[in-house]
């Protein structure tokens, strides 16, 4: 069967077609590159193709006999989704309205999206439940809740099943080191702290010491990106196997500070880390922290690489070997 992948050259995309391709999936990956990164594919047909034209996408799903699309295409900056929202909700919902109609007219009727923590907004209670209410505090939030919010009149309408991944903290890197994190600008927390490190950042900033945490620093739910990928392959067999319409957290469910992963990372690298306090950022939580339950019983999925230890040496290992 062969998938599409919107948006497969990015940081979480490109981890994901490895393992479809290492699972023995036919690939199309679809990317504009203007965040994705040629570099991080691994193979697959790869199409230089902007989703905001809508007529370019249709033609490739109507030429192409694609089983299912996997959907990554998406601006992901929370800071600057407050500075240009236009620029977020055009982008974000204009592609995934795209690759809807598209899949529409085509004929094809599976769908993994790609979600966020962010939909949550600050929760009422931790570790935060698929049920939880969905109060974004930032425009990158709100457009992918617009997304989740119409796929039930797709599938109605048009039969599209689907199954909806909302990530909490990405990180790590592939374990073989042909992949990693390469944001421009870079505004995640452990490949700053790494950056820093090797004088690729001139200063590191840690943002808010007056939360109500153990701390005062924010506490967040980090995820290796290969458990990530591994939890969209599974999402695919699952959909194939069963028409559904699912909606899951993927996150390690465990919570570490800022300062809990600055001191890790000094452990794991064996270098001291020096820091600049800075206030808080607008929208800003003090803990999120996912309940994986669901994912485990829907999917049968359990992080293995999510150990704080193992994301900072496989990211370690991965921005060490590059120029």
């Amino acid at each position: 069967m062969k998938i599409c992948v919107a948006g497969g050259a990015g940081y979480i995309g490109s981890h994901t077609v490895k393992e479809l391709l290492n699972d023995g999936f036919e690939v199309l990956v679809l990317d504009d590159f203007s965040t994705g990164r040629r570099e991080l594919l691994t193979g697959g047909d790869i199409k230089e193709i902007d989703l905001r034209d809508a007529e370019a996408v249709l033609r490739v799903l109507r030429n192409d006999e694609i089983g299912a699309v996997l959907h990554f295409a998406s601006l992901i900056q929370v800071g600057e989704s407050y500075k240009n929202p236009h620029r977020y909700y055009t982008h974000n919902c204009l592609t995934s309205f795209n690759l809807l109609g598209a899949m529409a007219a085509a004929g094809v009727r599976r769908l993994i999206f790609s979600s966020s923590a962010a939909v949550y907004g600050i929760p009422e209670h931790t570790p935060i439940r698929e049920d939880h209410p969905l109060k974004p505090e930032n425009p990158y939030g709100m457009t992918k809740k617009m997304v989740e919010d119409i796929l039930p009149d797709y599938r109605r309408a048009y039969g599209i099943e689907s199954i909806t991944l909302r990530y909490f903290n990405a990180a790590g890197a592939d374990p073989g080191g042909r992949l990693g994190e390469m944001h421009d600008p870079e505004t995640h927390l452990i490949p700053n702290i790494l950056l820093s490190l090797l004088g690729n950042k001139k200063e590191l900033r840690v943002f808010g010491n007056d939360f109500d945490t153990k701390d005062g620093t924010a506490v967040r739910d980090y995820i290796h990106v290969t458990d990530l990928a591994k939890a969209h392959v599974l999402a695919l067999k699952q959909l194939i196997r069963e028409p559904m319409s699912q909606t899951l957290n993927l996150g390690a469910g465990k919570g570490y500070s800022v300062l809990e992963v600055i001191r890790k990372a000094e452990e794991v690298t064996g270098k001291q880390i020096t820091f600049t306090p800075m206030p808080r950022r607008k929208g800003d939580v003090p803990v999120l922290l996912a309940s994986k339950e669901r994912a485990a019983s829907v999917l049968g999925w359990k992080p293995a690489l999510s150990s704080l230890d193992r994301i900072i040496e496989t990211a370690w290992n991965w921005h060490t070997s590059r120029p």
